[in-house]
Formats: C-alpha cells, sequence, structure tokens
C-alpha cells in the first residue's frame, strides 16, 4: 500500500510540476501504474485516499498524523464520493487520479479546510 501512496504523492507533484511549467511532457514522467489497483472497491479507494492525505498533510503541515486525521477523513470520503465511475475506473487502471479526479481532490482540500500540496 505505500508504494501506492507514494505513487499518488509523486503523480501530485509531477502533476503540479507539468502545470505550473506549462510543459505536456513532465507528465510523462509519472510513477508505473499500480496493478494491485485494478480490482479495488470504491471504500478500499477512500481508504487508500486516507493514507495519502495524512502523509502528505501531515508533512506539509508539520504536525503528526492524528492532527489531521479528522480532515483528511473528509477529504478522502468526499473525494472518492464524488468520483464517476469512470475516474474511479481510470483509477483502477492507474493506482492515481487522472486531471478531472484529481480537480475534486482540490475542491475536497479546500472544503475539508487542508493544505493544497500543489
Amino acid at each position: 500500500m505505500r508504494i501506492t501512496t507514494l505513487s499518488f504523492i509523486g503523480f501530485l507533484v509531477a502533476s503540479a510540476a507539468a502545470h505550473a511549467a506549462g510543459n505536456p511532457r513532465a507528465v510523462n514522467q509519472l510513477p508505473p501504474n499500480d496493478p494491485t489497483a485494478a480490482k479495488l472497491t470504491p471504500y478500499e479507494i477512500t481508504l487508500r485516499a486516507f493514507d495519502a492525505c495524512l502523509i502528505t498533510q501531515s508533512r506539509l503541515l508539520g504536525t503528526t498524523r492524528e492532527a489531521v486525521h479528522t480532515p483528511c477523513s473528509c477529504y478522502a470520503r468526499r473525494t472518492i464520493a464524488n468520483m464517476t465511475k469512470d475516474e474511479l475506473n481510470a483509477f483502477r487502471k492507474t493506482g492515481y487520479f487522472n486531471d478531472s479526479a484529481q480537480a475534486k481532490g482540490l475542491e475536497a482540500i479546500d472544503y475539508c479546510k487542508l493544505k493544497r500540496p500543489i
């Protein structure tokens, strides 16, 4: 699960760098697809998003994972609940959020009062 979590975090970083630089080729530097994501249920995807949030937000905010537990729970539940079937299937194929799911994730970060990683 840690590899997938790190892949998700790496995806966010690579995506942010690509958007900031305006260089579409930077997106090609994404981490490899995660074959373990292929059969995940929405609940299991929520757990992965929650875990990634705990790691990312505790580092960004310089605090403990316990301190961001409630807002990360909010983020994960809200993001996955708002994803379409196509977005969930895209996650299952790659192990990370596609562009439209990322936008929903950023909205959830704002709504849940977390710090944007990008």
